[in-house]
């Protein structure tokens, strides 16, 4: 019996909706994650074609670096799953608002003021963080990372929780957990080593040294950098901070390194002449989602989940675990930590005297007595 033979065969041909989130969770007041729906784009004629989209989900919190806040977390979760489920977008693209900043991580200000002193609380929050990551890990369509600036600490995480990054070439990436009190055990522990040599991972995940968009793109970790600096001639120039020229300098490979200094100085003050222009970075994007347009959806997506499985057994491994752990240390060196960086401008300084830190563990000091000590001291009036 053929397939044409069963046509007499009862038919439900409603549509059926699968979406579990409307737009409670987006907004577009900052802080805020935005949801919207863009127009494929033929990147060889620019032309919109009809009835496909790709969709943004945009962390807009440009006044405190990207950093989310637990509705934002929410906000991301909500984008992912709604994107998947909307039969017409065939990408989606998580990024930020402005140049400065992709992600930041946490709201250390929302931490440092809720959820130290509070374990549980933040085992809650988390969970949140968690499934967020779960998230994009489990997207229906490719997710493309547009850094738009820095990705650092859990901007970093989710970053790499996507299945592509395409970066300005000013921005900057690194993690900044064991500095303020905290751990990079919200992905990066998981998903650097797959990006990274061993090596390159352990010191990236422990030192908290940013790495340029181009030191990044040498390494295998990202896709591509691309310029969104012009010049008053209207020319396109790379981030001036970073040194660009492949050469090797008494045997160190210095392509993609912070120039340092007097060059540094001079450079910095270059950067802050030149306007911003993402059109080059956006075409770029827009040209990756066109290649990916040109394959079928299954083969596609099975092939990109292939890839995704790598990620997701070491982040499924530890996950649950690092909930409990880090929920726990908001009561210790989160606590210390994270209220340092948010009283940096009543005391001048956003970390905790390490040096006092380490001396007062060698003496056994109680918990309740160390934290006194090494805490920054607000300033004198």
């Amino acid at each position: 019996m053929g397939l044409e033979e069963l046509n007499w065969l009862p038919r439900d041909n409603k549509e059926k909706d699968h979406q579990l989130f409307g737009n409670e969770w987006f907004g577009t007041e900052p802080p805020c994650t935005m949801y919207e729906r863009k127009p494929l784009i033929n990147a060889d004629t620019g032309e919109e074609i009809p009835e496909l989209y790709t969709v943004w989900i945009t962390l807009n919190n440009p006044a405190q670096m990207g950093s989310y806040t637990t509705r934002m977390i929410k906000g991301v979760t909500a984008g992912m799953h709604k994107a998947s489920m909307d039969r017409s977008v065939v990408a989606i693209i998580l990024t930020g608002t402005g140049d400065r900043a992709f992600c930041t991580g946490g709201n250390t200000k929302e931490y440092a003021e809720y959820y130290t002193k509070r374990p549980w609380e933040y085992v809650e929050y988390m969970d949140l963080f968690s499934g967020m990551v779960d998230a994009i890990l489990k997207a229906r369509k490719p997710v493309i990372c547009r850094t738009n600036g820095m990705r650092v600490a859990g901007g970093q995480e989710i970053g790499q929780a996507c299945d592509f990054t395409v970066a300005a070439d000013t921005a900057s990436f690194g993690q900044a957990g064991t500095r303020h009190g905290s751990t990079p055990t919200g992905g990066s522990t998981n998903f650097l080593t797959w990006n990274l040599s061993m090596e390159h991972a352990m010191w990236q995940a422990t030192a908290n040294e940013l790495w340029s968009a181009y030191k990044m793109e040498r390494l295998g970790s990202i896709t591509k950098a691309i310029p969104i600096k012009k010049n008053e001639k209207g020319e396109w120039v790379r981030d001036p901070r970073i040194i660009t020229d492949k050469y090797v300098d008494n045997g160190e490979i210095v392509y993609g390194e912070m120039k340092k200094g007097d060059e540094l100085k001079q450079a910095t003050a270059l950067l802050k002449q030149l306007k911003t222009d993402f059109s080059l970075f956006d075409d770029y994007i827009s040209r990756m989602v066109w290649t990916l347009c040109h394959t079928t959806l299954l083969c596609l997506m099975n092939t990109i989940e292939s890839v995704r499985m790598r990620k997701k057994h070491f982040w499924d491994l530890e996950k649950q675990s690092q909930i409990y752990w880090l929920g726990a240390n908001m009561n210790t060196e989160a606590l210390l930590g994270f209220n340092a960086f948010n009283t940096e401008e009543m005391t001048g300084s956003r970390t905790i005297d390490f040096m006092e830190y380490r001396r007062q563990l060698a003496k056994i000091t109680p918990y309740d007595e160390l934290a006194g000590k090494v805490m920054p001291k607000p300033r004198k009036k």
